[in-house]
């Protein structure tokens, strides 16, 4: 039924069984990380309650199926942000709406997606048709970060949580999408998170350059060690996923080598760099200190950790 979603298996299980024992809820709460698939199965569940086929749901053959494909549902629709937040007005609209009844169906479905970034405002407006949905409808909220949810708007969901994907996974939906050469290190840097792991070959160029350091630590002197790691004094916004990046090739390399003190003492210098960075050091001083101090610790002939 929800084929088109990679891995979840055990939510996609127990959607499937609540679409054909006809028992689908009012409201549900998906949570998990950014980029793993939530909102994808929450379109994909929307059709298939949309769908008016007697069996094998969603069809893809009936006038639902049709419209929500060609996104001209009229009993279908996605709220998102407008600017860096969902506004009560959004969903007042949404409640205009959800008053109307279905049109040539039995059902209507609301995606809320980022439901985390509603203001208040909106989520105790929202409440109101959580507490007495009518029988037709059924509202997924889609959230990383139900911390920001009221807890009165999470007490009145099914929640589900998603694993992240696992490498494996994560290859198969690359690859529908064309994405091809992903190696071991951008997988683990990914974090079980497809919308990163595209971000990261997005920025594909600035990796591999971090990859060149480790050609070059034990080859060349500190000044020209230094000279060839532009892409750390250059990318200041991004540079919490390199260090991240950083690490996992430090941490791959330690357990390749029968004495790992080096790498994992390397991994002590890139924590401590991320500690001075969010105490707001001097940016480029801090890149000074990470790669300083990792040169010395890997062309050190001690690798005691001071």
């Amino acid at each position: 039924m929800f084929e088109k979603v990679i891995g979840h298996s055990k939510i996609k299980k127990q959607l499937e069984n609540s679409i054909r024992n006809n028992s689908i809820l009012h409201s549900y709460l998906f949570i998990g990380e950014e980029g793993i698939g939530k909102k994808m199965l929450a379109k994909e569940l929307a059709k298939a309650i949309l769908c008016t086929s007697k069996d094998n749901k969603p069809c893809d053959i009936c006038k639902s199926c049709v419209e929500f494909n060609s996104d001209n549902n009229a009993n279908f629709q996605i709220i998102n942000t407008e600017g860096t937040s969902i506004k009560i007005d959004q969903i007042r609209v949404m409640q205009s709406k959800i008053a109307e009844k279905p049109i040539n169906s039995d059902h209507k479905v609301y995606i809320i997606n980022d439901s985390e970034l509603m203001t208040v405002e909106a989520q105790n407006c929202l409440l109101k048709t959580l507490e007495e949905p009518p029988q037709y409808i059924t509202i997924i909220l889609v959230t990383s970060n139900e911390n920001k949810i009221l807890t009165t708007i999470k007490s009145r969901c099914t929640k589900i949580y998603f694993n992240l994907l696992s490498e494996d996974e994560i290859k198969l939906v690359l690859n529908k999408l064309n994405i091809e050469n992903i190696n071991d290190s951008y997988l683990q840097a990914c974090g079980g998170s497809v919308k990163k792991a595209i971000l990261l070959k997005e920025k594909s160029e600035e990796y591999e350059q971090i990859d060149k350091i480790f050609d070059i630590i034990y080859k060349d002197n500190l000044v020209t060690f230094i000279n060839n790691a532009n892409v750390l004094y250059e990318n200041k916004e991004d540079i919490y996923d390199i260090l991240d990046y950083l690490n996992i090739i430090l941490d791959n390399k330690a357990k390749e080598e029968l004495n790992p003190v080096k790498y994992v003492n390397c991994i002590f210098i890139v924590e401590e760099v991320k500690k001075r960075l969010r105490a707001n050091s001097n940016y480029d001083m801090c890149i000074d200190y990470l790669l300083i101090n990792m040169w010395k610790e890997l062309n050190s002939e001690g690798n005691s950790r001071n």
